[in-house]
């Protein structure tokens, strides 16, 4: 459970993300401690509402403030403030992260500041100041932590491994043979710099490619739990700054991430692609090694991509094709389908 260490106003919560307020015949002092969904939202929560599939919700919400669109705000039923933005779930977000910091990255566990006696330091290592690294977490020889980082329990970083400033690594997380920037954010058991799957594959057997890349995280990167990043090969992984990766996501070696990507889970990245800036990689989709992904395209879930996408283009299916003659065969295939069963034709057994 979260306990919002704060409480805002409805006047702070407009202010802190220039939105325009309507009262509603609330005072605007009026507090704020807490969140929920529109249907269900109580006194003293925020909400929001910017999809129309949920204005049937708006007149009985029980919140006592509302971020909506402005051609929303006269739904918004008296006793409740209107806070109009034109991004009301961004301005949403912006006010949720004042109300539940500790929200934000994995917090510390134990609650004490600084290297715990039960964890393990290496002499070498450069610990900067407002470090705090939890009990039983594994600093080795001639790694870096930088300023107001937190190592989280059983979190392990190897020799040589240079963390930036204010990065969060979580639970039983790994880093060996990277380098990471600042404001990096490492959940609950990620995997990051472990061997790439690289083997001389022969008839007398799989030799084993020694692995000597690194890892190349850059600022703002974001790694959910369980996801896995392998060192390069002969050149290093890299991940562009501000990218967001879900949980249970594998990047391969040698693999280039560009900057502000979005990898929803089970996605799978093969060793040697390359992904543009601010591309999108839906939920279970895969790429093939040594292809390319051009800036700002996106890729759907549960699609096979097998060749080079065009920059801005979006694709999907198995192989995965422009998404639009993707959709069209769907709908022809649907409607043959349709016509087959009119005629008695293709049953279901």
């Amino acid at each position: 459970m979260f306990i919002s260490p704060q409480v805002l106003s409805i006047e702070d919560a407009a202010a802190a993300c220039g939105a325009e307020l309507h009262l509603n015949g609330i005072h605007a002092s009026a507090e704020l401690n807490g969140a929920g969904p529109i249907e269900s939202a109580q006194q003293g929560d925020l909400s929001f509402v910017d999809n129309p599939k949920y204005l049937k919700y708006l007149k009985e919400t029980s919140a006592t403030a509302v971020f909506c669109l402005e051609k929303f705000r006269d739904q918004v039923p008296d006793g409740v403030a209107a806070i109009v933005h034109e991004k009301p779930y961004e301005a949403y977000a912006q006010v949720l992260a004042l109300l539940y910091p500790t929200a934000m990255r994995p917090a510390p566990v134990t609650g004490i500041a600084g290297v715990s006696a039960q964890a393990f330091v290496h002499p070498d290592a450069k610990i900067e100041t407002d470090v705090t690294i939890e009990a039983g977490a594994t600093v080795g020889p001639n790694a870096a932590i930088g300023a107001g980082s937190v190592l989280l329990p059983g979190a392990v970083i190897g020799p040589d491994v240079q963390i930036g400033r204010h990065c969060t690594i979580g639970a039983n997380a790994t880093v060996v043979h990277a380098l990471l920037g600042d404001d990096v954010i490492i959940h609950n058991g990620v995997q990051i710099g472990q061997d790439g799957f690289g083997f001389a594959m022969g008839p007398g057997g799989h030799k084993k490619i020694p692995q000597i890349g690194r890892v190349i995280i850059q600022d703002r990167v974001e790694i959910g739990a369980n996801s896995t990043v392998d060192r390069g090969a002969n050149r290093d992984t890299v991940i562009g700054e501000g990218t967001k990766i879900d949980n249970l996501v594998q990047i391969g070696h040698n693999a280039t991430i560009g900057r502000n990507c979005v990898i929803v889970g089970l996605a799978g990245i093969s060793g040697s692609a390359t992904l543009g800036d601010f591309v999108v990689v839906a939920g279970q989709a895969g790429i093939v090694g040594h292809t390319t992904v051009g800036h700002g395209a996106q890729v759907g879930g549960g699609s096979g991509v097998h060749g080079d996408v065009a920059p801005g283009e979006r694709v999907m299916g198995y192989p995965a094709i422009k998404a639009s003659t993707w959709m069209r065969q769907a709908a022809k295939i649907m409607i043959a389908d349709k016509k087959d069963r009119k005629k008695g034709k293709g049953k279901d057994d």
